[in-house]
């Protein structure tokens, strides 16, 4: 049974003064000129559900210029259960509750986590390695609360042994303790995200081959402490096998760290860890970044976004909040609807869209279409 999000209110948020919005139990269509709001909306839901927005705003960013606070609330009604999430920003401070009481963005994950697929993502497969890797722990920490503080607890390691290699040769006895915590977090994270890679890597490879006319894809972990990723991916096919893959990976960053020492203290930063490696994509074996036509590109990115919906429901028993903004005006007709059909019934969409010409009658019939406009905002 799924958890469904049934009513979100702004206040004071970005470009509206006040406004409600009615979700519907499967597909909502925010209709409207350009900057009138409908991606301030999306990024309301994702803050709400994920506890975090895809562009990363400080606080006062949320509040409606001339005014000085602003708030967001969510209703999610499902399992028996009625859950209200809510965001308050006052004095340049952000505060995340939930059902009335004050918790960490944390707090706000888990309930309904979001998918989100925005214009930017479609570039997701020609951009840097951190893009990827972001995109791989951002759908990660959503879904398990240990991932969550293996990621902040390395990113923190990273930091201070980052300092620490700038202070030079006095830093050298100092430097072991940083090794053994980085090799240690570095070895559990790496092990969480092959472990979820490789149940998106299933779902990618499917849904590629439905989007592309059964054209062979596949994504891939390149570690840089070692070539054996895939090894390890399949070796996590096993859940007994777990500590035994952490093991190999403890091993192998320690001989990376120590065989990088003289460069890093040299150049003041750390070279090997998950904090550099990639995740590739490949068509028929080949980097997609080098081979790929744009269509096969975007092919693979709607795949992965459809695969994290699988995956989601997976992993939780139920589905999550699907949030599409702006996409389709950026893919051609046989993907868009390639797209739609592979959204799977009882998922709870959020589409927005300057023109609803991209969707086709049967879409339509079963979505609530609001209108968005600038009386509203």
């Amino acid at each position: 049974m799924a958890i469904l999000a049934t009513n979100l209110i702004v206040e004071n948020y970005r470009n509206f003064p006040s406004f409600e919005l009615e979700i519907d139990e499967r597909l909502t269509m925010l209709v409207g000129r350009n900057a009138v709001g409908k991606t301030n909306l999306v990024e309301a839901l994702q803050l709400l559900t994920a506890g975090r927005s895809f562009r990363r705003p400080s606080p006062a960013e949320l509040v409606r210029e001339g005014a000085s606070s602003c708030s967001l609330s969510l209703n999610l009604t499902g399992e028996g259960r009625v859950i209200d999430h809510a965001c308050r920003v006052a004095e340049g401070k952000r505060t995340f509750l939930r059902n009335g009481k004050r918790c960490r963005a944390a707090g706000m994950r888990g309930v309904v986590p979001s998918v989100l697929f925005c214009p930017d993502d479609l570039d997701m497969v020609k951009r840097g390695a951190s893009v990827r890797r972001a995109a791989l722990d951002g759908f990660g920490v959503q879904l398990n609360e240990s991932y969550a503080r293996l990621e902040g607890a390395y990113e923190r390691v990273v930091e201070q042994r980052n300092a620490l290699l700038k202070d030079g040769a006095l830093a050298r006895d100092l430097i072991g303790a940083w090794d053994e915590a980085l090799i240690a977090n570095g070895a559990a994270l790496t092990v969480h995200r092959l472990a979820l890679l490789a149940r998106i890597r299933a779902y990618v490879r499917e849904f590629y081959a439905a989007l592309a006319g059964g054209e062979e894809a596949d994504v891939s972990y390149e570690p840089t402490w070692d070539t054996e990723g895939a090894d390890v991916i399949a070796e996590l096919s096993a859940p007994a096998e777990r500590a035994s893959a952490i093991e190999r990976v403890h091993e192998h960053l320690a001989r990376a760290l120590a065989t990088h020492e003289d460069e890093e203290f040299r150049r003041g930063i750390t070279l090997a860890g998950p904090h550099r490696d990639e995740v590739r994509f490949s068509i028929a074996g080949r980097d997609v970044r080098t081979f790929a036509s744009q269509g096969q590109q975007r092919s693979l990115v709607l795949a992965w976004k459809l695969a994290e919906v699988a995956v989601t429901r997976d992993i939780l028993s139920r589905p999550p909040l699907l949030l599409l903004d702006d996409v389709m005006s950026e893919l051609d007709a046989e993907r868009r609807a390639a797209f739609i059909a592979g959204i799977e019934d009882g998922v709870q969409t959020v589409i927005t869209t300057t023109n609803l010409g991209y969707f086709d009658d049967e879409a339509l019939a079963r979505s609530k279409v609001v209108t968005i406009g600038h009386g509203q905002a």
